[in-house]
């Protein structure tokens, strides 16, 4: 389960990213509103930010245990 956890939420935000991506060609086309591709870059920037700040505390957490004396 723990291991699914970074495999998941990477694919999560890959996801979020192509479906942004497909909405602003589809905008350029002119076949959505912009509404809908603002919606669409917001929650694939706020999926990268969490993606990223999960990322932080795992390193940080492993140069805590690093730098522990045994």
């Amino acid at each position: 389960l723990h291991d699914a956890l970074p495999i998941s939420l990477g694919e999560g935000v890959m996801d979020n990213l192509k479906v942004a991506e497909g909405q602003s060609f589809a905008a350029v086309r002119g076949e959505v509103p912009t509404r809908d591709v603002v919606d669409a870059i917001m929650t694939a920037e706020q999926s990268l930010q969490t993606a990223v700040a999960i990322r932080d505390k795992l390193v940080t957490a492993y140069l805590e245990i690093a730098r522990m004396q045994i």
